[in-house]
């Protein structure tokens, strides 16, 4: 089965997942007239949230960046409705933002993939670039020192554990811990802040909260390819999903519990 069969797509449509999004375009305050990025946009849901922020608001322009021409072929049709709106669509690394666009952007959004990318430092400095002076750089994670509410702690445990059984069970299988990705480092909200401002930006806002996130996030973040290798390194991604599944529902339904709660981190900088 391809990998594009396990995009992020599925998780993405999520309404809580949405709703966060939403409020961090809230955060950054996209306005008439701006050149707001889209960075790492994806199938086009946070684009979409974007023109819907920007309603009614005259000579904007929203660059959708993506590196998958893939993922930038579904937002074109997903964005189909807003033809009459000035979006455009870059394919290009996050990494070289700043050699991809023709003119520096307001506002860079870059919703919940900043903790993929390792060098972290380069990024920030081509935002910065891609930036004009007193523009914003807005993201958020859940992927950070904090993210995991403690009390979860028992949740991941006996998902981990339910699901390994499953996969022996019914596949004959078992993660090969040997391959398993070089994980990644998380900041903390206090080292994002000085990531930042070591790269010419003052944070303006920082939020974080909790969200109650229900079954069907964790069954969706099941399908996602890169969620699948982290927690199940060597395993084919139709029967590693398929064995997630089926740990997080007989978890679920052990602990008698509706939604697990996890942190998200919101921050909004602007260049300095």
């Amino acid at each position: 089965m391809a990998s594009r069969d396990f995009s992020f797509a599925t998780f993405s449509q999520n309404p809580f997942y949405e709703a966060l999004n939403a409020r961090l375009v809230a955060m950054a305050e996209p306005s008439s007239g701006q050149r707001i990025v889209d960075l790492a946009c994806g199938t086009g849901g946070v684009t979409k949230l974007i023109l819907e922020q920007l309603k009614g608001a005259r000579d904007s322009a929203i660059i959708a960046v993506d590196h998958s021409a893939f993922a930038l072929k579904q937002a074109m049709e997903e964005l189909k409705a807003h033809r009459d709106s000035a979006v455009q669509f870059v394919q290009s690394q996050v990494e070289q933002v700043s050699e991809s666009l023709k003119e520096r952007a307001d506002t860079v959004i870059f919703c919940n993939a900043i903790h993929y990318i390792p060098d972290k430092d380069n990024l920030v400095v081509e935002i910065s670039k891609a930036l004009n002076p007193g523009g914003k750089f807005a993201f958020n994670t859940s992927f950070y020192e904090g993210g995991q509410v403690p009390e979860s702690l028992q949740f991941y445990r006996k998902w981990m554990f339910k699901s390994a059984r499953a996969l022996r069970r019914e596949y004959g299988l078992s993660p090969r811990r040997a391959d398993k990705v070089e994980s990644r480092k998380h900041l903390t909200p206090d080292e994002y802040r000085e990531l930042l401002e070591r790269n010419n930006f003052k944070v303006v806002r920082q939020v974080e909260d909790t969200v109650m996130v229900p079954i069907e996030g964790w069954l969706d973040i099941s399908t996602f390819e890169d969620f699948i290798i982290g927690t199940m390194p060597g395993v084919p991604l139709k029967e590693a999903s398929a064995s997630l599944q089926t740990g997080v529902q007989q978890t679920f339904e052990e602990m008698n519990i509706t939604h697990v709660p996890r942190n998200w981190l919101d921050i909004v900088a602007v260049r300095v």
